[in-house]
């Protein structure tokens, strides 16, 4: 018996890894081959491709594919029906499966309904997408990115609120949390690692 729930419309393909309490919902498929780490929650009409690297308490909302390429560090939030994509210039008829990019999501960022992360990119830690942006550049850890293309407006918190920074220094509202921005990249005052 596994200690991992599966739903009895979903498939998971011989050779996939899956860990501890994750649960995986209605007419998902995880592939051989794909890594999904503990305390996940795969809703509605999510794929796994063989390849793709899932951490520890990854929240994946209804219908995201998550290709070959892709890695959801520990933490990680994708919203419902936001995107992946594995090569830059895809044709039917021309086969790139040699190509395919590394696309990185660091630990704890929240990526929201309907964007697009173009692959190649790495989202920082805690960074945070707005829904139906289209990511095709790195963002920062803690960056707030709005918009086509995507640019930054902003920052948050790793507890998923805006700073608002007087000069150099800001304290999250909600938590207490104290950051500081210097040469455009913020980090807790403690020093933490953004990475």
């Amino acid at each position: 018996m596994s200690d991992y729930f599966v739903h009895e419309s979903a498939y998971v393909d011989d050779g996939a890894e899956i860990g501890t309490g994750t649960r995986v919902w209605h007419f998902c498929h995880v592939m051989s081959g794909a890594r999904i780490g503990a305390g996940c929650n795969l809703g509605q009409n999510v794929v796994v491709m063989s390849g793709a690297v899932i951490g520890n308490n990854v929240k994946i909302q209804n219908n995201v594919s998550i290709y070959q390429g892709v890695v959801l560090e520990d933490d990680v939030f994708c919203g419902p029906s936001c995107v992946f994509t594995n090569v830059t210039n895809p044709r039917s008829h021309v086969s790139r499966k040699t190509e395919y990019q590394m696309t990185r999501v660091g630990r704890g960022a929240s990526i929201g309904a309907n964007a697009t992360v173009v692959c190649g990119v790495t989202l920082g830690a805690f960074a945070f997408i707005g829904a139906g942006a289209v990511v095709t550049a790195d963002v920062p850890a803690y960056g707030l990115m709005v918009g086509v293309p995507a640019r930054r407006v902003g920052w948050m918190c790793r507890c998923g609120e805006r700073l608002h920074l007087e000069g150099e220094w800001g304290r999250c509202e909600r938590c207490g949390t104290c950051y500081r921005e210097q040469g455009g990249v913020v980090k807790p005052e403690s020093g933490e690692a953004t990475s």
